[in-house]
């Protein structure tokens, strides 16, 4: 008999079969991208609420320094308390000149912020336009944008916002100071911004919007600067750490703001003559200093590893 004679057996699955968790869609799954996981790496982190804090208070003692003491902090200066001990309602004690340190510190907060957050603002707000033009645009723009760059880089912005500040010296305010130190230090910014333009403009969100029609500088600030920015986060929140630094080092070198202007470079740099027999007027600021700046760069730290996603990976 013919094998034909037989048809071949069919196998049927059951009419009531059950759906595995591998194969289940999990419809109710929590959104996600690139800012809420870092924002729930952030927030799982006791060292970002720790430099939150630090922060938080700094720029409420930049706004509301009445807030924090009620001692004027140059209206109350007696010689006869010159680098005096804590006293009542003076708990860190007094200046070479009898002034309360700890209004000094409070007042003078808001004059080194002041310049930390105006020089971070010039140096992005640069960086960010020539970075973008150079990455996106590329050719002989990129070509001289960078050259150009490289000379900026090349120059301590230190040294060139001295001569700055020499030259300009009957010029010594908040403002210049900051177009002093911002307007040398941009060239870092523009690499990071450079770098991350090429990479997003090879997404294929850039190329469909090229061709629906859309110009190139339209698609470079509809999609390519936001979709580049994260990384210019990071860069932003270390930059103010170091224009702050930048700011007290002028003031200590004594090329910064006047002498009559409360901030913590200047508070150094007068303390230094009295250090051997009262640091107390040195240190308080030098502390004050020490913590603001490190909480910024703790910040950016701890921002920088929450959206690399290799970062997030190996811990």
């Amino acid at each position: 008999m013919s094998s034909s004679q037989f048809p071949a057996p069919h196998y049927v699955a059951p009419i009531k079969t059950e759906t595995i968790s591998v194969d289940a869609v999990r419809v109710a799954a929590r959104k996600s991208n690139l800012w809420l996981d870092a924002w729930r790496d952030l927030r799982r982190r006791p060292t970002f609420w720790i430099a939150l804090a630090v922060m938080f208070v700094v720029i409420l003692m930049a706004i509301a320094p009445t807030l924090f003491t009620q001692v004027p902090p140059n209206n109350d200066c007696q010689l006869s308390n010159s680098n005096g001990g804590p006293q009542a309602g003076h708990i860190l004690g007094f200046t070479f000149q009898g002034c309360d340190t700890f209004s000094r510190i409070v007042w003078g907060a808001r004059t080194s912020l002041s310049v930390g957050l105006l020089a971070t603002a010039i140096g992005t707000i640069i960086g960010l336009i020539m970075g973008a033009l150079s990455g996106f645009y590329g050719g002989w723009l990129d070509a001289v944008i960078s050259r150009v760059g490289d000379i900026f880089f090349s120059i301590p912005y230190i040294l060139a916002a001295i001569v700055v500040m020499s030259v300009f010296s009957q010029y010594r305010n908040v403002l210049t100071l900051a177009f002093a130190i911002g307007g040398f230090a941009w060239a870092s910014t523009a690499r990071v911004v450079r770098a991350e333009v090429l990479r997003v403009r090879q997404a294929d969100y850039v190329a469909a919007s090229q061709a629906l029609g859309q110009t190139k500088f339209k698609t470079l600030l509809t999609h390519v600067i936001p979709n580049a920015i994260a990384p210019l986060l990071v860069v932003t929140t270390i930059s103010l750490a170091a224009a702050i630094v930048a700011e007290a080092t002028l003031s200590f070198l004594g090329v910064g703001l006047g002498g009559s202007t409360m901030s913590w470079g200047n508070d150094i740099s007068q303390a230094q003559q009295s250090l051997r027999v009262a640091p107390a007027a040195l240190i308080w600021p030098s502390v004050a200093l020490t913590v603001t700046v490190l909480a910024f760069i703790l910040l950016g730290e701890l921002i920088r590893d929450a959206i690399d996603p290799r970062a997030r990976a190996r811990r």
